[in-house]
């Protein structure tokens, strides 16, 4: 019988454990999207404490304390750091069957060393030791210790990427970590905020923009920034998959409705978004980027404490009404303006994974092996059954043998084991078909496989060059 989360956790099959302790947990990490605060590289932060690295920003671990029933000001309060690891302790064991589980004493083992699993009682005693390992830890070396090589933070086009230029500037970091092109803000012109963000926005290129014209000329002048700063990849972050025809005079009359501080027509808004968003999209293939689309996300949902904590906090949730109808004729856009670049899909409802599969079966080609990907199961999903229904779904209807693998989306440097867990997900899945005879029990074919899967293909699509 298995100890908890021994070194086979999640692998029950000799081919799964032989692929994942010779083949999987040998292979490097690329993190090819991620929320990481670059000046904490450039500067090589050191943590205070324990709380600091493992709770702060961690709206994953922030929502589950609230189902705890764990008070605000214990969560995303100024709280003791010690009385917020001790909540955080005492709700853990509940989280029976919750990735959130596994996570947390995944990250325990492998920076800490800490083996017991985490509750109440030992809470104190798990604190202590942590924070005497973490010590001996800054922010570099606990990528090294997870021997990462290349990650791609979240940036926006105004950003000067200064830290970025400092990194790259610094001999001692072999390690790169590039920036990544994301404009949502610029191209979701529905959001509080978009006039004030266009006034930003036309201070940074240096010229006023007047409409949606004006929105694409910027954000291509900031992509040549970005390029120049060795950016490889942008990401578009959208509440619903849009498609209207990018007609210039609905998408202007949408701008200046935005302007003015009013909500656009629906019908006019997706005009705009799919107007800029295309002509983005042809930029990125003149570069040979990588674009990213993440869709199907209800956020900011309770507005009061959005009010009061901002995004990111863990009030978003799932959208059954995601759009993915609309990006067959999306993609279809980008193509006949000549511009579909590579591109990874992603949806936050499980329910499309079907529907994206075969929408990207539909624009593969030019040469370009997996040249539109199915993307790795995306926050709500990347638990055991999201990642093996994604996994099964691409197997099925597209390569998984072509997939760009996993990423972590997170904005903390112990969310690396994000990785090993896909590993383990993934060995078990194809230890699964081997041992029941869909697929030969060929060490040669299951090695290239997995270490395809697991970082060469994510180095190739990407160009990383690592």
């Amino acid at each position: 019988m298995n100890q908890f989360m021994d070194q086979d956790f999640l692998l029950s099959t000799d081919t799964a454990k032989w692929l994942y302790h010779e083949v999987a947990e040998k292979m490097p990490i690329i993190d090819y999207h991620c929320h990481i605060n670059p000046q904490e590289i450039a500067e090589d932060k050191k943590f205070a404490h324990m709380t600091e690295v493992w709770l702060g920003g961690d709206h994953y671990k922030w929502r589950q304390m609230r189902f705890g029933g764990v008070a605000e000001e214990l969560i995303t309060g100024d709280s003791d750091p010690k009385e917020k690891f001790r909540a955080f302790a005492a709700v853990l064991p509940r989280l029976i069957g919750n990735p959130m589980y596994h996570w947390s004493h995944l990250e325990l083992q492998r920076a800490f060393g800490v083996t017991q699993p985490l509750t109440a009682e030992n809470a104190d005693e798990v604190y202590d030791k942590c924070n005497e390992v973490l010590a001996q830890y800054s922010a570099r070396d606990l990528m090294r210790k997870f021997n990462v090589k290349a990650v791609c933070t979240t940036d926006d086009p105004c950003d000067d990427l200064h830290w970025h230029e400092v990194i790259a500037n610094d001999s001692t970091m072999e390690i790169k970590v590039l920036p990544a092109f994301r404009p949502d803000k610029g191209i979701n012109l529905e959001k509080p905020g978009f006039a004030a963000y266009i006034k930003r926005l036309s201070d940074v290129c240096g010229f006023e923009i007047k409409g949606a014209e004006d929105v694409v000329k910027a954000l291509l002048t900031r992509i040549d920034y970005f390029h120049a700063h060795g950016c490889l990849c942008a990401d578009h972050g959208l509440d619903y998959c849009m498609y209207e025809k990018p007609d210039k005079e609905q998408a202007n009359a949408a701008f200046e409705a935005a302007m003015r501080g009013e909500c656009p027509k629906k019908d006019a808004a997706d005009a705009y978004k799919t107007f800029v968003t295309v002509a983005c999209a042809k930029k990125y293939k003149e570069l040979n980027w990588v674009m990213q689309i993440h869709f199907g996300c209800l956020r900011d949902n309770n507005k009061p404490q959005f009010a009061k904590l901002g995004p990111d906090t863990g009030y978003d949730a799932v959208n059954s009404q995601s759009g993915v109808e609309n990006m067959a004729p999306l993609l279809n856009a980008f193509a006949e303006n000549g511009g579909l670049p590579k591109m990874i899909l992603y949806s936050l409802n499980p329910n499309d994974n079907t529907a994206l599969v075969s929408i990207a079966g539909c624009f593969q080609g030019d040469g370009i092996t997996g040249r539109v990907q199915h993307g790795s199961g995306w926050w709500f999903n990347d638990n055991r059954t999201g990642m093996r229904n994604q996994l099964t779904e691409l197997a099925n209807n597209g390569m998984l043998g072509c997939f760009v693998g996993m990423l972590t989306d997170s904005r903390s440097f112990l969310s690396y084991t994000r990785h090993e867990y896909f590993r383990r997900i993934l060995c078990e899945l194809i230890g699964e078909w081997v041992e029941s005879g869909q697929y030969p029990d060929d060490k040669k074919q299951l090695t290239k496989l997995v270490e395809d899967i697991c970082f060469y293909n994510t180095n190739d699509f990407f160009r990383f060059n690592v």
